[in-house]
């Protein structure tokens, strides 16, 4: 997979982001959050954040928030970002690019930028993890050999555990 692949794999099997707010269903706070497996409160911090924009149903300041297409599929989108461990900025500024030009060549861009060090980043903890693993795997020998040469075995060590 090429390095571009990467940036659009944040959005295979999101629909158009940008579609018209009031096309398609229009959902409750309740409804979407029930169907990305989110609290209400997760869903008004990303509308805090400035990640979502739904409509206001009714005058009070306070009315109900109605959530159209585009807020799902910039909902999805966030999920996904989420999960790839982007920032809520990183995941901000992605969105925001959406609307710059219509072949999203400068979203594309920051993308790949972006997948590109959070790649580094995860191939350092990699590293980090199997250097852990390795001391403590020599750890766990050197103490075995130690029991063995002071004549308790595992099995022995494993029964005085659980007495």
């Amino acid at each position: 997979m090429d390095r571009l692949s990467v940036g659009k794999g944040m959005m295979d099997g999101v629909e158009d982001a940008g579609d018209d707010l009031m096309s398609g269903p229009r959902l409750a706070i309740g409804e979407l959050a029930g169907e990305f497996g989110l609290t209400h409160r997760t869903i008004r911090h990303y509308e805090d954040e400035g990640l979502l924009s739904p409509e206001r149903i009714g005058s009070a300041p306070g009315g109900a928030r109605v959530y159209g297409h585009r807020d799902r599929a910039r909902l999805a989108l966030i999920c996904r970002g989420k999960r790839l461990g982007f920032s809520l900025a990183e995941i901000k500024d992605f969105l925001n690019l959406y609307d710059t030009d219509d072949a999203q060549i400068e979203q594309m861009r920051y993308m790949r930028t972006i997948a590109r060090r959070r790649i580094s980043a995860l191939e350092q903890q990699l590293a980090d993890v199997k250097q852990t693993l390795s001391e403590l795997c020599t750890i766990d020998t050197q103490i075995s050999e130690h029991l063995r040469r002071n004549g308790i075995t595992e099995t022995q060590d494993m029964e005085e555990k659980h007495s």
